[in-house]
């Protein structure tokens, strides 16, 4: 990616992707942690699973329509997991400690819930994992990776999401649409186009959200990306990464030097120490 804008040297831009962005949302020392102190993660078994599925659904959309059958589906996991085990060092890490067997059973029953919920032979996506970036202003980049694209007839943008977990309860499916509508305003920002349809399709349970976003809605995700964006680079000026204890927690690889679980975090690379706990 070329970061460089006329007039502004490429060290003051700053970049931002979905991940990082709620990252810093659900806790700042979290994403200081990843992307700051870059400190390694054990490998997921989930997050394994869930490159193995992705895998497979975007290897099924490089056959001709006709072709596009669970059986064929099937045929690829087996060998996309060989390549997996070959070239990837977390999964080899990992192999100790699974079952291969019941990793890719697992897998399987999440690619044939695919099909009870698309008939991927009638439609052709227009992209796939398709990375895309756009510059907000003079000081911030965003950009990401669209799972699947697809472009109507018509011309209607459909922005498409395949999580392998379970739909979220009622009341907390916004947080799942703010990843899609990051990438919805940068498709608007690139191709002066509001896309048409937000899909997530939710493999681990067979539920599917969609949300049709407006100039309006898209414009306040703005908003909210460049104040996550001003908010981390005043975290990185004073040194102060506020802790914020959620369920989310349960999940997190840093709880030994996390302040809330009585642990101490490294020292920044500048020399700053303070850590803030959220009120």
């Amino acid at each position: 990616m070329n970061e460089d804008k006329e007039g502004v040297p490429p060290s003051t831009i700053a970049t931002l992707s979905p991940s990082r962005a709620s990252d810093f949302l659900n806790c700042p020392l979290r994403y200081r942690f990843r992307t700051i102190d870059k400190l390694p993660e054990p490998p997921s078994v989930d997050a394994i699973r869930g490159t193995l599925v992705h895998s497979v659904l975007e290897k099924l959309f490089a056959f001709p329509r006709t072709q596009r059958s669970l059986t064929l589906a099937e045929s690829q996991l087996l060998p996309l997991w060989n390549e997996m085990k070959n070239e990837r060092s977390d999964v080899q890490e990992l192999l100790p400690k699974i079952n291969e067997e019941e990793l890719l059973l697992s897998g399987f029953t999440l690619i044939k819930r695919y099909f009870d919920l698309e008939d991927p032979t009638v439609f052709e996506p227009a992209e796939l994992e398709a990375f895309v970036e756009v510059a907000l202003n003079d000081q911030l980049v965003i950009h990401g990776y669209i799972d699947r694209l697809d472009i109507a007839p018509t011309g209607e943008l459909r922005i498409v999401d395949y999580k392998t977990g379970k739909a979220p309860g009622i009341g907390f499916e916004e947080k799942s649409f703010f990843q899609m509508k990051f990438y919805a305003l940068i498709l608007w920002r690139t191709l002066g186009k509001v896309p048409k349809r937000l899909q997530i399709i939710f493999l681990g349970d067979g539920k599917i959200l969609t949300q049709d976003p407006t100039e309006d809605e898209l414009l306040r995700t703005q908003t909210k990306i460049e104040k996550i964006a001003t908010d981390i680079e005043e975290s990185k000026k004073s040194g102060k990464w506020v802790t914020r204890k959620s369920p989310l927690c349960g999940w997190c690889a840093h709880q030994s030097i996390c302040p809330e679980f009585g642990g101490t975090p490294p020292p920044l690379p500048n020399g700053n120490e303070p850590i803030s706990r959220a009120n």
